[in-house]
């Protein structure tokens, strides 16, 4: 593997930047290996101080300890997972496959040391005597059952095994997600005739365009790249219907092609696994383990929640079918529907209904504007914050935007870096996260990113959003307020570590400011002429809200139910065949609908395979309930004020894992969250308000 001069190594010190920002301009592929193998070795030396301290264990020598160690390594991972994430390279890719399981390993050093979980458990032991304030009992709290979730409580043969498991597992989970980047990346639509893209814009067929010699063949092509859901966008404009069956086909099997970047022996593999995971520390299923520390606490709890949506959901999507199904025929077709006509089909029946045309609406919705009239703005009258774009800091690609966040009293309050464009090197999807994390005890204050896969237009050409691509902007910088707001004492309490079912609160939150009318209209604005969009268009935008939300609703659900059907296996069962147990597990759960696939396929579900999201895909219905209710808070009390964003930073934003969750909505909201806001926003049940 490689390696680089210690003496050059910028990861050894703390970086002089504004915020501590990473110096991407010093930074070589190279440094990364000998910079997180040395920060594993210094942490587990601090570990080890901390164990053969003589002095009794207490809070500060220990747990306090704890916090401030692994400052190199909680300078290098940040770094390493942002560039394997949105700009890697084979190089990344093989240190990624070399650390994962020696990084799992080292975790589990820590986590299943007896003489360290003695001085933990001796700490806790006198909680009761301590006078611990708030924060800090509860990350005495959070410590000592996140050892014990990790088996600190294991016999020594019980956490051999374990400890296999958990090598085996991260191995298998880089490895699944570099297959599905290549998998992704070769699965490309490519042709040679730019007819055959007829119905994409001007601007998307010239941004599709490769040069003849980048053609395998020496001949001028046009590729659309695949994204990382199973429903594809250029299937909404796409004319040739053979053409979105390939595209769509070529999603649908982009890891299930029996080559290289075939990824079910993995996914079976890693079900596998999480069973024995689960059956050692002594859970009947790995949903079990999984969930014990979430809101939602069970998977009885999830899934009735889950379960209860489908038969609406299902209802919906039928009619919506069956509407499709007309437009087809009244397009003069008799073909009967299929996945890749859906969207296609149903975007005429939405022009039809709200004369809404997709290519039009794209025309005022610029990604600058957006972000800087849209997201900005709306953070201004929400939060008293501004935003400075900063030139001069270092970036790991040209497409990374960098802002210097300042607090409405005139502080320094955060750096927000922000790569929205698709690259061949680059995970699909959209995501937030630390370059730097928040922590008073460390001196240190938020770097955030975002990251999203929006095409790039050509040179000289504007960057033109689809309404969707909206709403993931604002989805992500909801993500990026909870980490800017971070607050805590601790770094392992801080900003967005907490239950995955409430850390889509604030991203989903955040998504409703995107159609609030006074947001709208400041950004909403003809990307050549700077008109606002036409108050008649806006109304037909917001009046098909509902549209299609069988459809949207019910993808979901499937890709939740199949989530939760890999994750409650019992351990000592054999390895799946994954696409019979996909179609078993959809079916027995009511959700098998030919013309609405799940949004993500076994073999291609990065979320619950190698983010993090293991049984608890839930999380986005689970964290809807608590937006739309949240909302529904706002319009009660006057909507886009100040004091009205003061109250959600003080009590959800600014908290991290400080608290209960379910304690600290009901602070914000003054009651437990209610379904009602939102089945009547997914059209699945009528406002009994007049």
């Amino acid at each position: 593997m490689t390696n680089s001069s210690s003496s050059t190594n910028p990861f050894l010190t703390a970086s002089s930047l504004p915020f501590q920002a990473p110096p991407f301009d010093l930074i070589k592929e190279d440094d990364f290996q000998p910079a997180i193998d040395e920060g594993m070795k210094q942490q587990l030396a601090e570990v080890a101080a901390i164990i053969a301290d003589p002095a009794a264990p207490t809070f500060e020598n220990t747990l306090v300890a704890l916090e401030r160690s692994g400052a190199l390594l909680n300078r290098v991972l940040p770094v390493f997972s942002a560039l394997t994430g949105a700009n890697t390279s084979e190089t990344l890719q093989r240190v990624q496959e070399y650390e994962a399981p020696r990084l799992a390993a080292h975790d589990d050093a820590i986590h299943l040391d007896a003489r360290l979980f003695a001085r933990i458990e001796a700490v806790y032991d006198q909680r009761e005597s301590l006078d611990l304030e708030g924060e800090s009992r509860r990350l005495l709290d959070w410590y000592y059952d996140d050892f014990v979730r990790k088996g600190a409580r294991l016999a020594e043969h019980d956490k051999a095994a374990l400890k296999k498991l958990n090598e085996e597992e991260s191995t298998l989970s880089a490895l699944f997600t570099n297959k599905l980047l290549a998998a992704s990346k070769s699965g490309a639509l490519v042709t040679h005739d730019s007819t055959r893209l007829a119905g994409l814009s001007d601007g998307e067929i010239a941004a599709a365009r490769r040069p003849a010699a980048d053609g395998a063949d020496g001949a001028e092509t046009w590729v659309i790249p695949i994204h990382n859901t199973t429903q594809q966008p250029p299937l909404v404009s796409l004319t040739d219907r053979e053409v979105r069956r390939q595209l769509f086909e070529a999603s649908w099997n982009r890891t299930e092609k029996g080559d290289a970047n075939d990824t079910r022996e993995i996914v079976a593999r890693l079900a596998q696994i999480r069973t024995e995971q689960a059956r050692l520390l002594g859970h009947a299923n790995y949903a079990e383990l999984a969930l014990e520390d979430q809101m939602a606490k069970t998977p009885a709890t999830a899934l009735k929640f889950v379960r209860d949506l489908v038969p609406a959901a299902m209802a919906n999507a039928r009619a919506e079918a069956d509407e499709i199904q007309k437009m087809i025929a009244a397009c003069g077709e008799t073909f009967a529907l299929e996945p890749w006509d859906w969207d296609h089909y149903a975007e005429k029946v939405r022009k039809a209904r709200y004369d809404l045309d997709e290519e039009q609406i794209k025309q005022y919705l610029e990604l600058n504007s957006v972000l800087t009239n849209g997201i900005f703005y709306a953070a201004t009258a929400l939060y008293g914050i501004t935003f400075t774009e900063r030139h001069d800091i270092p970036v790991y690609h040209p497409d990374v935007r960098v802002f210097e966040v300042t607090d409405a009293d005139g502080s320094p309050l955060a750096l927000f870096y922000c790569d929205f464009f698709s690259r061949e090197n680059k995970i699909g999807g959209a995501w937030m996260d630390n370059l730097v994390n928040q922590s008073k005890l460390l001196g240190t204050k938020p770097v955030i990113y975002n990251v999203a896969n929006f095409s790039k237009p050509v040179p000289g050409q504007a960057a033109l959003l689809s309404v969707d691509d909206v709403t993931t902007m604002f989805h992500e910088f909801g993500h990026a307020l909870h980490g800017l707001f971070a607050d805590q004492q601790y770094p392992s309490l801080s900003g967005t570590s907490v239950a995955r079912d409430f850390v889509e609160l604030p991203s989903q939150f955040n998504e409703h400011w995107a159609t609030e009318p006074t947001v709208f209209a400041n950004y909403a604005r003809h990307h050549s002429t700077g008109a606002p969009m036409p108050q008649a268009l806006a109304d037909r935008i917001r009046e098909a809200d509902k549209f299609n939300q069988g459809y949207r609703l019910t993808e979901v659900l499937a890709a939740v139910l199949l989530d939760m059907a890999w994750h409650a296996l019992p351990a000592g069962g054999p390895l799946l065949d994954v696409d019979a147990f996909e179609k078993q597990a959809l079916a027995d759960n009511g959700v098998a609908l030919r013309s609405v696939p799940p949004r993500y396929r076994s073999s291609y579900f990065q979320h619950i395979w190698a983010n993090g999201y293991s049984a608890a895909y839930y999380a986005y219905l689970w964290a809807e309930m608590l937006d739309a209710d949240a909302y529904e808070w706002f319009k009660e009390n006057g909507g886009l004020t100040r004091a009205n964003g003061d109250h959600f930073r003080a009590t959800i934003l600014s908290r991290g894992n400080t608290a209960d969750f379910a304690l600290m909505y009901r602070q914000f909201r003054g009651r437990d969250p209610q379904i009602e806001p939102m089945l009547e926003g997914r059209g699945l049940r009528t406002s009994s308000k007049q």
